[in-house]
Parts: C-alpha cells; sequence; structure tokens
C-alpha cells in the first residue's frame, strides 16, 4: 500500500466507513463507547507519538529556503481553504477549516489534529480526509509524469513534491519515481511541513470561535495540550537519546494509534451526512490543488538554487 501512495490512515478510514455503512449498526450499542474512546483519547495519543518522526536537525538541513517555503505554502493555502470555503462556497466554517489543513500540512494526519480543536462531526472530518486522499493520490501520480517538463533538478522537485503534496506516503511514491536525491528532500521538506502543525493548531485555537466553550472552561482548556506535547516529542527525538530500534517501535505504535482513531470514524461517517454535502467540498479541494501546483512551482523556482 505505502509503495502505491496509500497511507495506513487512508486505508483505515475507507474500511471503516464500509463497515460502519454495513454492519456497525448491529453491533453499535455494544461497540460504541469503545468506538467513541479510539476516536478521541487514542487520536491525541497517536499525534503526540508521530512527533518522534521528526527531528530539529531535519528543519536545518533543508535550510531557511525551504522552511520559509513551507511556512508560505501552509500559510496560503490555510487562509484560501477558509476564507473560499466560509465566503465563496459558503461551506461552515469547521468543514473549511477541516479541507484547509488537510491541503495545506500533511493530509489526513492534519484533519484528525484539527477536529479537536475545531469539534467537528464525523462526517464533515470523512468529507475533509475524502479531498486528501483524491487530490492527494491525483498528486502522486502527476509530478513524475511532469517532471521531465519542469525543468528541475531532482533536489528542485524533491523541495516541490515535499512542499506541496498532500499525504507523507504520497510524497515518497512521488520521489521514489524519480531518484532517491529527489524521495530524501522531499520527504525532509514534508517532514518540517508537518511540524508546522503545532504552530498552525496554537494560533487556530487561539483564533477560532469558541466562545461558549471558553467562557465555560477558560482559554487554557482551548489550547491543544497534544500538539504542544507532539513538539516535545520532537525535541526528544532531536536529542537522539532513544535507541533506534525503540523509536521505530513508537513510530509503529503511533501508526496503530492513528489507525484505530481512522477507522472508528470511519465507523460513525454515514454516507448520506456525505452525499448532503454536495459537490462545494470538492471543488473547493480542487482549487486548492490548483494553487498548490502553481505556488510550489513559483517558490521553488524563487528559493531553491
Amino acid at each position: 500500500m505505502h509503495k502505491l501512495g496509500l497511507s495506513t490512515l487512508t486505508v483505515a478510514i475507507i474500511l471503516g466507513i464500509i463497515l460502519g455503512n454495513t454492519c456497525f449498526k448491529f453491533v453499535a450499542p455494544t461497540c460504541g463507547i469503545g468506538v467513541d474512546y479510539s476516536k478521541n483519547l487514542l487520536l491525541r495519543l497517536g499525534i503526540i507519538l508521530y512527533g518522534f518522526r521528526i527531528t530539529f536537525q531535519q528543519i536545518y538541513n533543508i535550510g531557511w529556503q525551504g522552511v520559509v517555503m513551507d511556512i508560505i505554502v501552509v500559510s496560503v493555502i490555510f487562509c484560501s481553504g477558509f476564507y473560499m470555503g466560509y465566503k465563496l462556497f459558503r461551506l461552515d466554517k469547521k468543514t473549511a477549516a477541516l479541507i484547509g489543513a488537510g491541503s495545506a500540512i500533511c493530509g489526513a494526519a492534519a484533519v484528525m489534529a484539527t477536529e479537536p480543536v475545531v469539534r467537528a462531526q464525523a462526517h464533515k472530518v470523512s468529507l475533509a480526509v475524502a479531498t486528501v486522499i483524491i487530490f492527494g493520490t491525483l498528486s502522486m501520480f502527476l509530478y513524475p509524469i511532469c517532471f521531465p517538463y519542469l525543468q528541475m533538478s531532482e533536489a528542485q522537485y524533491g523541495v516541490y513534491a515535499g512542499a506541496t503534496i498532500h499525504e507523507v506516503a504520497q510524497v515518497v511514491a512521488a520521489g521514489n519515481a524519480v531518484s532517491e536525491t529527489a524521495t530524501a528532500t522531499a520527504v525532509i521538506v514534508k517532514m518540517f511541513r508537518v511540524m508546522l502543525l503545532v504552530p498552525f493548531l496554537l494560533i487556530l485555537s487561539a483564533t477560532f470561535k469558541l466562545k461558549a466553550a471558553n467562557k465555560q472552561s477558560g482559554c487554557l482548556k482551548s489550547i491543544p495540550w497534544f500538539a504542544v506535547m507532539f513538539i516535545v516529542a520532537s525535541g526528544i527525538n532531536s536529542l537522539q537519546i532513544i535507541p533506534a530500534k525503540h523509536i521505530k517501535i513508537i513510530e509503529i505504535i503511533s501508526t496503530y494509534l492513528l489507525a484505530m482513531a481512522m477507522s472508528a470514524l470511519g465507523l460513525r461517517t454515514h454516507i448520506s451526512a456525505i452525499r448532503q454535502a454536495g459537490v462545494k467540498p470538492l471543488l473547493l479541494a480542487s482549487i486548492l490543488f490548483g494553487i498548490l501546483i502553481i505556488l510550489g512551482y513559483v517558490l521553488t523556482y524563487t528559493f531553491i538554487k
């Protein structure tokens, strides 16, 4: 699946949706509590452990140009997605934020990490993940095909792919189709994009209008502490004090936790709710995909020589 650019999270939510709309209703009364536990607590634990995939050294290796490029891409894509989704397509703010986050940062993982902040319903999260699957998969095949015509070096192509393709697995697949150099560069740029998830969530939690929750429980309640722990995990990993074999185990546990959360989300997703959303979310995601392609191309030639 990884070679095809289909991440474990993508497969998990697809299977969850299939079961959720067929046989899950017969066991929901007895399994519902466990499913909700998975898509809430296990999700946060999985995001925290995901931080052990990243080191601060990776940021240093891509240089300030790659850092600036990632920051611009994430900022422009999310702001464009949120504004167009809410103002142009008349989507609710939660759906617009989820689609914007998935396109801007790291696909399904970003959508899942954003969900606790905006408190979106399951079908809205699944809808956002679906857009990531569609356009991320498309980019995974499109980028290698276009590489001979882009007039880029392999390193430039790696930066371009890492800064604009949705999922980590899709970035790896697109890089492998060109060269090892392209793959290594793409993964490093992509992992810094993943790291931007932390400041993104902190800013989103401070600005997103959750007035009722803030009035009842105070501002500290609205801070996504799992995001803070994510950056702590990255810092610990950067110190290289944990043996590599143990880090590998942590990464596997993280993948399992996130897969369980995605499966639980799929079980709580009803196709009828997604169908009612119409084509607007898909149109929004397609526009963001176009912006990613053009903006990333321009920034690559501007910053990467």
